[in-house]
């Protein structure tokens, strides 16, 4: 599930609809946001306010050699969390909400795979469940993140 994601609604929205503080470092429009690239996402900061992050989308956990296993942890099976090492520690301390208006699924027809778009009426924004991480195994801190499915 989840391939890619948009987020274009314009940003006073989005920070109302999540009851955010009134600023979004960066905030671009995005129709097509890809596993690697940058996903705006929701987590509680060491005060317990939410705050936008942007994340990395691909999970690489903190003890991984090499953040190119990320490319592999887009997704998350809800009913393996609990048992996946990759998961495990996120699950207990570094939960987030990564925020979307739509997102891709690939259907397979004859002559190929055809991307099929999928968003609430209005176009309004939402979150889906996700988890995070900070991996520090390169030459700055990184960031990354995973969709619950």
């Amino acid at each position: 599930m989840c391939g890619r994601s948009t987020l274009h609604d314009a940003p006073a929205n989005v920070l109302e609809h999540f009851r955010l503080p009134p600023v979004l470092p960066g905030f671009e429009p995005r129709y097509n946001v890809a596993p690697s690239q940058d996903q705006w996402t929701i987590a509680l900061d060491e005060y317990g306010a939410p705050k936008a992050t942007r994340r990395r989308w691909g999970l690489v956990p903190s003890w991984a050699k090499d953040r190119s296993i990320g490319q592999r942890m887009i997704n998350a099976r809800a009913e393996s969390l609990a048992d996946k090492p990759s998961f495990r520690d996120a699950l207990e301390s570094r939960r987030c909400l990564v925020l979307a208006d739509g997102y891709y699924e690939w259907t397979v027809r004859e002559k190929g795979k055809v991307p099929m778009y999928f968003h609430l009426a209005g176009n309004r924004a939402f979150a889906m469940a996700g988890l995070w991480e900070r991996w520090e195994g390169g030459d700055s801190p990184l960031e990354t993140c995973t969709i619950v499915t």
